[in-house]
């Protein structure tokens, strides 16, 4: 690594290693291939020349104007050719005369040139031409050149591929960058002034506040018209500005700003990514929201089911048991006893089995119609509480798209979690078996059969209407069976007290069974599938788990980095001024 001597830098620039030390880690861990290089790249460069990076259109006279910058008047170090050179970039640096072909699309040209020891060129093909892999390797320069020079024909410095080039640097890597009209020899000077403005003109449009523009003949210079030639100005700029003192100062700036410019790309999709992450979580929390409102809905409604069937349940034991009461008094006991004996009526035996036939009718048959009416709304919410969230699924929003340039493969692999979530929950909604109570099945009768022919959610009223009356008619023949054995005792009115606690006995026990059973059995069953149905989101939880971790370990990261680097730039860029 080279060292600084300036005291006043060597801790600034440890801080760059540091901070580009843990961007390098931070691309690592997105696992970004292109920008992991970038930065190996700003790692390897922090140590070397400044480096010049020569762009323009193919024909605009760049190799031409380098071998002139470097006075190399002996022989062509870039070559200079009658037809465009469009396959190679060539990368020319100090040490011992040779040639390195470091791949068919990049060449190292090695000199022992003075001033090759501070600065290194680059001569890229032409903006205008369209070869494979030109825009992939300019673009790996780029991000690391200390000035890029706009090489332009003086007659035309206007033209488009140049200048939108121009805009990409600017824009993506805000390069330093100065403006060159070579060959102005071909020039009248009137004409060559209006070009010169002309650029600056555009430049300042452009953003750039105070455009350095150049006019420069490489042919004057070459021919020894060192004066004429326009590069004593261009050779003062860049040795005040470049190779002079300042340089240490504007490399370290120039790869400060290198450095924040990618962490500024990943920032911005990470702060896509957290926001996706935002949404998705609002959405899960909707989810469980929507589950708890429609469970709320359904027990109200089961409470409603309930205190309807108890008002019936109260109102014809309540008959039944004045009835009894009457029926077993002295008088029409005495009655009933005398009447059976001449046969004119019924005996008390008789009557008491009617009354009881009578009783289990009306109980079984309205309760089981208000069972069945009630059970209609219940399922109705239970439904309700499936086509909600089958909705919010699929109204979940995006904005971390597949084609990010920095986290496309966590945008797709979220995709995929909720693309398989909405198929899932389909099929799951479809599947009759993920609404099927095999405990309540049990215990009402065989409902598979039903099931068999319906579908999802739907098949909730098959189930409960077909199990739980069965529940009812237990809770009543239990009454009805306790009553019966009494009333198969009793004689001529000794047992009516006995008969009537006992009745109101069964009856008590039997309302607090009936009122027990409903309320657990739906209640219960609505819990297990309200649980059913956000077991689907089991994966999307995970993602969101993870997410959460993920991108508190990148924001801090991002963090440490952003303040390093803004710390760094502040000092160095008081050194500068």
């Amino acid at each position: 690594m080279e060292q600084i001597v300036d005291p006043k830098l060597s801790h600034i620039h440890q801080e760059l290693e540091s901070a580009v030390d843990k961007l390098h880690d931070f691309t690592r861990i997105i696992e970004h291939k292109g920008l992991q290089q970038t930065v190996e790249d700003v790692q390897i460069q922090l140590g070397a020349p400044f480096m010049f990076v020569i762009v323009g259109e193919v024909k605009a006279g760049k190799s031409s104007f380098i071998n002139a910058l470097l006075d190399a008047r002996d022989k062509e170090i870039a070559k200079v050719a009658p037809m465009p050179m469009t396959d190679t970039i060539q990368q020319i640096l100090y040490g011992a005369e040779r040639i390195e072909e470091v791949n068919p699309y990049l060449k190292k040209i090695y000199q022992p040139i003075e001033i090759l020891k501070d600065i290194c060129i680059v001569d890229t093909p032409g903006t205008n031409t369209i070869v494979d892999h030109h825009q992939e390797i300019t673009e790996r320069f780029i991000p690391h050149a200390d000035l890029i020079v706009f090489v332009f024909e003086s007659k035309n410095p206007y033209r488009q591929s140049a200048w939108e080039f121009f805009d990409y640097i600017n824009d993506e890597w805000k390069r330093n960058i100065i403006f060159v009209l070579q060959q102005k020899d071909l020039m009248e000077d009137d004409d060559l002034a209006i070009n010169i403005q002309g650029v600056k003109d555009h430049a300042i449009k452009k953003g750039i506040a105070q455009p350095k523009v150049y006019d420069v003949s490489a042919k004057q210079q070459i021919d020894g018209d060192i004066v004429g030639s326009g590069f004593i100005p261009l050779k003062e700029y860049i040795t005040t500005n470049i190779t002079g003192g300042k340089a240490p100062y504007l490399k370290i700036l120039n790869k400060i700003e290198t450095a924040k410019s990618i962490n500024e790309k990943i920032d911005a999709s990470l702060t896509l990514r957290k926001k996706q992450w935002e949404k998705d979580t609002i959405f899960r929390t909707d989810i469980r929201e929507t589950l708890d409102i429609q469970e709320g809905k359904t027990k109200k409604q089961i409470n409603t089911l309930l205190e309807n069937l108890l008002a019936s349940y109260d109102r014809i034991t309540n008959k039944s048991s004045d009835n009894l009461e009457s029926g077993l008094s002295f008088t029409n006991v005495i009655k009933r006893s005398f009447s059976s004996v001449f046969g004119t009526n019924q005996n008390l035996k008789d009557w008491l089995a009617n009354e009881t036939k009578a009783f289990e009718y009306e109980l079984n048959t309205t309760l089981k119609d208000k069972l069945q009416n009630g059970i209609i709304d219940v399922a109705d919410n239970i439904q309700m509480m499936g086509k909600l969230v089958d909705n919010r699924i699929k109204d979940s929003e995006t904005v971390l798209r597949n084609n990010d340039e920095i986290f496309a493969d966590i945008a797709e692999r979220r995709a995929n979690v909720l693309r398989d979530l909405q198929q899932s929950f389909s099929d799951f909604m479809k599947n009759s078996e993920n609404f099927y109570d095999e405990s309540l099945a049990n215990e009402g009768g065989s409902v598979t059969p039903k099931l068999a022919t319906g579908g999802g959610i739907a098949v909730v009223g098959i189930v409960l209407s077909t199990v739980l009356p069965g529940a009812v008619f237990d809770i009543t023949g239990g009454i009805l069976t306790a009553v019966g054995i009494g009333f198969a005792g009793i004689t001529l009115g000794l047992n009516k007290g006995k008969i009537l606690r006992q009745f109101e006995g069964e009856i008590a026990k039997g309302r607090d069974t009936l009122e027990k059973e409903i309320t657990a059995k739906l209640n219960d069953y609505t819990e297990r599938i309200k649980r059913r149905i956000d077991d689907n989101f089991f994966e999307l939880d995970r993602l969101l788990d993870h997410e959460e971790k993920t991108l508190n370990k990148l924001e801090g990261l991002r963090d440490e980095i952003s303040s390093s680097l803004n710390n760094a730039k502040i000092e160095v860029t008081k050194m500068v001024s």
